[in-house]
């Protein structure tokens, strides 16, 4: 077990830190003795989430297309917290539309479609070659170690569901994109994964009616309810903790598999 490596003293960067899968990061990774940058969008709760976290918390109020804000929350790290271990992509949108709406008469949109892709996939690839650069001047661990990725995807990569073409697309590249980037970045020893949540209780969820919830909690075959964000954050200190663990796609879903 000599090469388990431990999430305390880490420093991590976190897209989409301020909700849902991203906030439970955060938290987690402060509660295990990491630090973290919080970077979300400036209208976001990063500002206050940070505040209330303490020292080893930042908040870069950035968007994840942009190569500026993302230079400037990993000089954050730097700065505050003297390195970058860890990057979690957990920042993404979604649209949900048909390729053609017959009864309207009406193609999906395109713009909406472009900026499903540019936010999820360009947004993804953007913060990883950035931080990447980053942990590359980390100095290794006696197994070569410098630091670790880990995206977001989702179950819709491999089931989506009518209406699902953009967000599937997105997620579909995110899953491709995980394995040579893996490879690209394995001479320096930063590892790449990717997670693919199931149908996890977060705030786009939680505005849906309870008895939407419940029909959706229902389809999980085992154990048969939503996801716990802390659940998915569990699996982000796992996987940075393991080192043998890299260039892998996880589905995280209780064998959930999505209906057309």
């Amino acid at each position: 077990m000599a090469n388990i490596r431990s999430i305390k003293g880490m420093v991590g960067l976190v897209t989409g830190g301020a909700s849902g899968l991203g906030r439970a990061t955060v938290e987690r990774l402060i509660s295990q003795g990491a630090s973290a940058v919080v970077l979300d969008l400036p209208s976001s709760d990063g500002h206050n989430l940070a505040t209330t976290l303490g020292d080893r918390c930042a908040f870069a109020p950035a968007d994840v297309t942009s190569e500026s804000d993302v230079m400037s929350a990993v000089a954050l790290a730097k700065e505050k917290f003297g390195r970058l271990d860890l990057a979690v992509n957990c920042a993404g949108i979604a649209v949900a539309f048909k390729t053609y709406n017959f009864k309207r008469d009406l193609p999906h949109s395109l713009e909406d479609f472009s900026r499903v892709i540019t936010v999820n996939i360009a947004g993804t690839f953007n913060v990883i070659r950035l931080a990447a650069g980053e942990m590359g001047k980390n100095e290794p661990d006696a197994d070569g170690h410098r630091g670790c990725v880990i995206n977001t995807a989702s179950v819709a990569a491999f089931d989506g569901q009518v209406g699902q073409a953009a967000y599937s697309a997105s997620k579909g590249g995110i899953v491709g994109m995980t394995l040579p980037i893996a490879r690209d970045l394995a001479p320096m020893g930063i590892r790449v994964v990717t997670i693919a949540p199931g149908l996890f209780s977060t705030p786009l969820l939680a505005g849906l009616p309870e008895k939407v919830r419940s029909f959706l909690a229902r389809q999980v075959p085992f154990p048969s309810r939503l996801g716990n964000p802390a659940e998915f954050a569990h699996l982000v200190t796992s996987i940075a903790e393991n080192p043998m663990i890299n260039g892998e796609v996880i589905r995280l879903d209780g064998a959930i598999r999505m209906q057309p």
